[in-house]
Order: C-alpha cells, then structure tokens, then sequence
C-alpha cells in the first residue's frame, strides 16, 4: 500500500521544479512515439529517477522522463516513457504517476500505446481509439486501501473512455484527413505475446486490439476522476493473423515511428479542442 504521504512528496517535487506552470492536460507516449516529447517549448525534463516514489522505465525505446511544458500552445506533461506490469511493479506502482498528476492539477489523461491488431480489418499504421476495454487479468491497481484524496473505493467504469475526448479526436482527426478506427483494447500481462490460440480467444471476446499496458493506468485515472482518452497505434498483425510471421519488439517500435509525424499532427491539433469542447 502507498500511503497518501508519497504521493504529495513526489507532487511537491514537481511542482517545486516547474514553479507556477498548470496543465490540466497529461499524455503518456507508448512505444515508438517519444518524438512528439522533443517538440515541447519551454521544456523542465525530469528523469523518473529524480522524481521521489516514481517507477524507472526499463524498457530501451521509453525515454524515462517527465516534460513539462508547453506543445503547441498548450500547457501540459508529458510522460516520456511508460511503466508496464511485466516490469515487475505492482499495478499501484505502476500507476503512481497517475495519482501525482491528478495532485497536479491533471483532469485529462491521453494514454497512447502500440498494438496489434487482433481485428482482421485493421492494418499496421492504423490508428485506433479506443471505446472500452477488457481485462481478466484479475488485479486492479486501487486494490488495498481507499485513500479518500483519489475518490471513492467503487467507481463506475461505464464511460472510462470519455466520449467527450473521443469527439475532439475525431474531430480533430478529421481536420488532417487521417481515418480513425475506434474499437476495443485487450489487456495482457506480457511480457511474451500472445499465442495464436490467445488471438483467436481475445477475438471471440470482443478485443480488436491487443497490447501490455493503459487498462491499469485508466483504472486508476478513472478512480480519481480524471478524464480519459485512449489512442492505439496499431504496429504489428497479432500472432497466427497472418501465417508465417513471427511478433517482434523490434517491429512494434519500428512501425510506430514511422507513422509518429501523423500521430504528432492529431494530437497538437486535439488538443486545443479539449478546452473548448462541451
């Protein structure tokens, strides 16, 4: 169990390093896409080492850092790097910059990640927002203890995907000329993907995506009443969809950053629509 003092140590941390700066924006940037973090104006970057109680990505294509600043004239922080379970965390642990955030002032969190696509539609480059998700895995990362600062022990998970952030997506999707698809993301543990058996299964469950992290991370927003918003880029075809092809880290990262400039133009054009959208 963290207790509530953690948190507002690494807050005070923060905020003592990025004084009077308030974004009510957050985006954490899944594999392949951390270029969108060298765009940022007026930059303080924080190595997650430096930050007292934050988890270290050990993943060689996650940055490691916390920028806070402004990208495209908008305030925000922007997670350089993400923190997934196979790591070895706890479902809290890895969620612990979220609960920092929302002591920050985040109200919106925009997760990102690569996924493959278990939906036979789907191809790589696609970029898909995510409308719900499933996870059996049984942990959930608000599990122990309620601390009454990050909301109540039982909330509703109905709309954990906001509507609302989905239609400045798509509208702002629209504005570039880029298709999004919308469909279901599928959480599993990693860190090995999945089996042709397990693609076949997720399939028949209603997943059109698969990936390894952003269920815990919703949670756990959700739970303090944040905002969020889910956006899938859909780098590899899962394992048995197309026979003969093997699942690679090296292909996921690869085919995320060849579509990172079109990642990059939705989001800066989303995100002014964030404020103004009712």
């Amino acid at each position: 169990m963290i207790p509530f003092s953690d948190y507002q140590l690494a807050a005070n941390f923060i905020g003592n390093l990025c004084p009077g700066f308030h974004a009510r924006t957050a985006l954490v940037l899944g594999s392949g896409l951390n270029a969108l973090a060298d765009e940022v104006e007026d930059a303080v970057r924080i190595p997650y080492g430096d930050i007292p109680g934050f988890p270290v990505s050990t993943v060689s294509s996650h940055r490691g850092q916390l920028v806070c600043g402004r990208l495209n004239g908008n305030d925000v922080f922007i997670l350089a790097g993400r923190f997934h379970y196979y790591e070895g965390y706890s479902p809290a642990g890895l969620c612990f910059y979220v609960r920092v955030l929302r002591l920050l002032g985040v109200d919106r969190l925009v997760l990102t990640n690569a996924a493959g696509a278990v939906n036979c539609e789907y191809s790589v480059g696609d970029f898909m927002l995510i409308t719900d998700h499933i996870k059996l895995f049984g942990v959930s990362p608000v599990r122990g203890e309620s601390l009454p600062e990050f909301g109540e022990r039982f909330f509703d998970m109905t709309t954990a995907y906001s509507p609302r952030l989905r239609e400045c997506a798509q509208a702002a999707a629209k504005s570039i000329e880029l298709p999004l698809r919308e469909g279901v993301y599928f959480f599993m543990p990693g860190p090995e993907f999945e089996t042709p058996a397990e693609i076949r299964a997720i399939r028949l469950l209603g997943g059109d995506a698969v990936g390894m992290s952003t269920v815990m991370e919703t949670v756990a927003a959700v739970g303090c009443g944040m905002e969020v918003l889910g956006i899938s880029c859909i780098t590899n075809m899962a394992a048995g969809i197309v026979p003969g092809t093997e699942v690679s880290d090296a292909e996921v990262v690869e085919s995320a950053a060849l579509v990172s400039s079109r990642f990059r133009n939705l989001i800066c054009e989303a995100l002014p629509l964030f404020d103004t959208a009712k």
